[in-house]
């Protein structure tokens, strides 16, 4: 965006063509370089370490079932005091059907907000979205789940928050195309075994901070507290993995 007229332009401009305002370079998400010889060129870092994680643990549960029990959403846990549940339940799956579906959202939804917001506002996002999307799940009473998609419908709702900040044609045009998204996932949400609530509180939670965030400011000092932000986020889910890890090795 350009940062006098908020007009979208091309990462190639160095100037605007709508305003004729200097544009510095944009803010790159930081990304390993393309993949597979640059088969999947757009792809990055933060959505490829997640993508990792999630296979990682997705082997580990076929390996030990055990694994699922201890990191799921499971609501009696939750009221136990067992935190981390509402962390690390996004990052398990019940099925090679779920993660199949659920990577592939994710490696266009994570590449685009990564693009959009940057590397830290997207993990600030995916993180608590990810919370408010199992929060809502155990409050209206659902008794176990897991998988990534409330977190992805948090990445969802915060590119429908990008096209309401965006007050031009292509703001709407963004938030037309991501809203319908959002719908058609709510939709399939009603099918049988899945976590409606925990799409829409991960809807909810995206949309909140996305709207929050804005994109990122080179140079701005409020880059620093989204860092930090985001550093927070991970020191946090590597704790709630620790957690699980103590309590599933205390179980067995």
């Amino acid at each position: 965006m350009c940062p006098h007229c908020r007009a979208f332009i091309t990462t190639k401009d160095r100037v605007c063509p709508y305003c004729n305002e200097t544009v510095a370079p944009p803010v790159r998400s930081r990304t390993p370089g393309p993949i597979l010889g640059g088969m999947i060129p757009h792809a990055r870092f933060n959505t490829v370490i997640i993508l990792l994680i999630n296979t990682a643990l997705f082997l580990a549960m076929e390996i030990n079932p055990r694994v699922g029990s201890a990191g799921a959403m499971f609501a009696p846990g939750i009221e136990n005091g067992q935190w981390w549940r509402l962390i690390t339940a996004g990052f398990l799956h019940g099925g090679v059907l779920h993660i199949l579906m659920n990577s592939w959202a994710l490696f266009d939804l994570g590449a685009m907000v990564e693009e959009m917001y940057g590397s830290s506002r997207m993990l600030v996002i995916y993180f608590v979205s990810n919370i408010t999307g199992f929060y809502l799940s155990y409050r209206m009473g659902n008794g176990v789940s897991v998988g990534a998609s409330a977190a992805l419908f948090g990445l969802i709702g915060c590119m429908i928050a990008l096209g309401v900040r965006e007050r031009s044609s292509i703001g709407s045009s963004i938030r037309g195309m991501f809203i319908r998204w959002a719908i058609y996932g709510l939709m399939f949400s009603f099918l049988p075994g899945i976590d409606m609530w925990a799409h829409i509180g991960g809807l909810i939670g995206g949309f909140a901070i996305g709207y929050v965030a804005g994109e990122p400011r080179e140079g701005a000092p409020v880059e620093k507290l989204w860092r930090v932000a985001a550093w927070f986020a991970i020191v946090i889910t590597l704790g709630s993995f620790a957690e699980m890890y103590l309590w599933f090795s205390s179980s067995m």
